[in-house]
C-alpha cells in the first residue's frame, strides 16, 4: 500500500560507502532520505556523482533495485565513488571521511537541466558536499534557478573538518526551512556569535537573521522541536529506550524523511513531528540506516493512509 499522489523532489548531495572491516554500507544522508522517500511512495530524484568503479556500480544497483531514479546520477571517470573508512577504536568507531571524491565534483549544467526537467516540490541539500568548490557551484546554480519557486530545506550536517563558515551561511541564505540537531546549534551559535542564553532563543536569532520559515531541531533520544517564523515552539517528547537501541545510524535521515513528507502532504506540525519520532525510533532497533526489507514501512504507511 502506497500514498496515492507521488510529488517529486530533489536530494541533491553526496552518496558513498561506509566501509567496515567485514562490510560496506551504502549511504550519505541524501541517499538515506530518498530511499525513505521513495518507499513512502514519493518520486526522490538525486543530484550526485558516482566513480566508474565497482562501487559506484553497485551503488547504482542499490537505487535501481530500490526503484529510485537515477536520472541524476553522474558518472566519473576520475575520481572514485564516496567512501568513509569506518575504524573501531576503544572509544566506538571513528569515520574517515575520505577527500577528492565523487561527490565532490558534481556538474553544475547536467545539475540544472535535471532540475529543470524535474520541476520538483521540494529541493533537499546538505553541507558535506559543498567541500570542493566545483559541487558547491552546482548546488548554488540549482539553487539560484528555484528563485523561491519551492521549499528548500537544509539538512546541517556538520563534520570536521568539511564545514567553514562560508559554507554554512551561503547555505543558510538559500534555505528556507532547516533540519539541525541541537549540538550543531551550540556550533552554529558560536560561529554567528547568536544572542540569547537558552536554544530556543539562539535558534530564534537565526531564523531571524536570514529570515528563515522554521527550524526543526532532533535531540536524539529526548525527542525533537521545531521553532517557526512567528515564535511558535512545537515539541514532541523522546520514544526511544535505551534497551531497544541497536544502532541509531540514519535516525536523523528517516526524521528528516517523514518531515518532508508531512510538509508535502501538509500535516499539522505536531502530527508530522510524532510519526517522524516514530519511525526514528523504528529505524534504531535495526541495523543501518536502511532496513532490509519493504516490508518495514508497511505498518507506518497503513497507519498514515487511515
Amino acid at each position: 500500500m502506497t500514498f496515492i499522489r507521488s510529488e517529486k523532489i530533489i536530494l541533491f548531495g553526496e552518496v558513498l560507502a561506509d566501509i567496515f572491516d567485514d562490510r560496506r554500507v551504502f549511504g550519505g544522508a541524501p541517499f538515506n532520505v530518498a530511499h525513505h522517500l521513495k518507499a513512502f511512495g514519493l518520486h526522490p530524484v538525486l543530484i550526485s556523482r558516482i566513480g566508474n568503479d565497482e562501487l559506484g556500480r553497485e551503488l547504482l544497483a542499490r537505487i535501481k533495485d530500490a526503484g529510485m531514479d537515477n536520472c541524476g546520477i553522474q558518472l566519473d571517470d576520475l575520481h572514485p565513488t564516496g567512501q568513509v573508512m569506518v575504524h573501531l577504536e576503544e572509544r566506538g568507531h571513528r569515520f574517515e571521511i575520505l577527500p577528492e571524491q565523487a561527490y565532490d565534483f558534481i556538474h553544475a549544467g547536467m545539475s540544472h537541466s535535471i532540475s529543470l526537467a524535474v520541476r520538483p516540490q521540494l529541493i533537499y541539500f546538505g553541507t558535506l558536499a559543498q567541500r570542493k568548490a566545483i559541487s558547491a557551484h552546482a548546488l548554488v546554480t540549482l539553487l539560484l534557478s528555484n528563485q523561491g519557486k519551492v521549499p528548500c530545506l537544509l539538512d546541517i550536517n556538520l563534520r570536521k573538518p568539511w564545514y567553514d563558515l562560508h559554507t554554512i551561511e551561503h547555505s543558510l541564505i538559500h534555505a528556507n526551512l532547516i533540519k539541525i540537531n541541537q549540538e550543531e546549534l551550540d556550533v552554529l551559535a558560536l560561529l554567528f556569535r547568536l544572542t540569547g542564553v537558552s536554544r530556543v532563543q539562539k535558534a530564534a536569532a537565526l531564523l531571524k537573521q536570514f529570515d528563515l520559515d522554521s527550524m526543526l531541531i532532533t535531540c536524539g533520544e529526548e525527542g525533537a522541536w521545531q521553532l517557526d517564523k512567528d515564535g511558535k515552539v512545537s515539541t514532541i517528547n523522546g520514544l526511544i529506550s535505551s534497551r531497544s537501541v541497536m544502532d541509531t545510524v540514519g535516525a536523523g535521515d528517516g526524521f528528516a524523511a517523514v518531515y518532508i513528507l508531512g510538509l508535502l502532504r501538509k500535516w499539522s506540525i505536531m502530527l508530522t513531528l510524532s510519526r517522524a519520532n516514530a519511525f526514528a525510533a523504528a529505524l534504531c532497533e535495526i541495523r543501518g540506516a536502511i532496513p532490509d526489507s519493504a516490508d518495514f514501512y508497511g505498518p507506518f504507511i497503513a497507519d498514515w493512509n487511515r
